[in-house]
């Protein structure tokens, strides 16, 4: 499910928690409602207020984490090409088909990562992309250097490229990091006891049903947010693509 669905179920239920202790209040015997009952009901709020504040703090904290980590993977990778196309031009002029090449591969993983119509990436790794990144390897491997400097080059080149290819592995990894629904579950619960909480002993006007459907949408975009910053290349939040476009650029000059 996505993270919208999953922001909209969350709101949902907390506001459909609000909305059920608010009418249960109706039917409360009037013992239930005194003020001892409301300073305990108040230090359970607390309680549970803070184990939920504390889990979103973590969670937010590890999906900012992993958002960062792809992002500067993505820079390191920018970089590694720029520097395996310097490379490959120092080699010399047989090294033209590679080079565009590799300038093919970068574009095509630009638009699919990257999408102009501004849909959603799919199918981030397939068998026939994998066959691509193999043959370009491949190509440098079948250089035959006719100098000392040719070979040291080759060696340098070779490195570079199966440091992108060992990146690429380590991006996809890390970009298949679901968060674990029992976690969802867990923090939902305790985030539905609280807004029943807190409609248990509010009066039932506009003000007080104006403010807890605002905390339900701050709550649930929290959520959206984490979700999202887990999965930095195929949710709506996204790791810039203003490195490899540079690269890109410059590759071929």
């Amino acid at each position: 499910m996505s993270a919208i669905g999953i922001a909209l179920i969350v709101f949902a239920c907390l506001l459909t928690s609000a909305i059920l202790t608010m009418l249960l209040r109706a039917i409360l015997p009037q013992h239930h409602l005194s003020q001892d009952t409301k300073d305990v009901v108040k230090m359970a709020l607390g309680l549970i207020a803070t184990m939920a504040a504390l889990v979103l703090g973590l969670l937010t904290a590890s999906a900012k984490s992993s958002f960062d980590q792809e992002n500067s993977g993505i820079q390191q990778a920018a970089a590694n090409i720029i520097k395996l196309d310097r490379a490959l031009a120092q080699y010399g002029p047989e090294t033209k088909d590679t080079r565009e090449h590799l300038k093919q591969l970068l574009s095509f993983r630009i638009h699919q990562i990257w999408p102009e119509n501004g849909s959603l990436p799919k199918d981030l790794d397939t068998p026939e992309q994998m066959k691509a990144s193999e043959g370009f390897v491949d190509a440098i491997r079948k250089l035959t250097p006719k100098t000392d400097i040719q070979s040291e080059v080759k060696s340098r080149v070779l490195q570079t490229a199966q440091d992108l290819i060992g990146t690429r592995w380590v991006l996809l990894v890390q970009a298949q990091n679901p968060m674990p629904i029992i976690f969802l579950v867990v923090l939902i619960s305790w985030l539905c006891i609280l807004f029943a909480g807190f409609s248990l002993f509010a009066p039932r006007n506009g003000t007080v049903i104006a403010v807890l459907v605002l905390c339900a949408v701050a709550v649930s975009t929290s959520i959206f947010l984490i979700l999202e910053m887990n999965q930095p290349l195929q949710g709506l939040i996204k790791i810039p693509s203003a490195p490899l476009r540079y690269a890109l650029s410059q590759l071929g000059q």
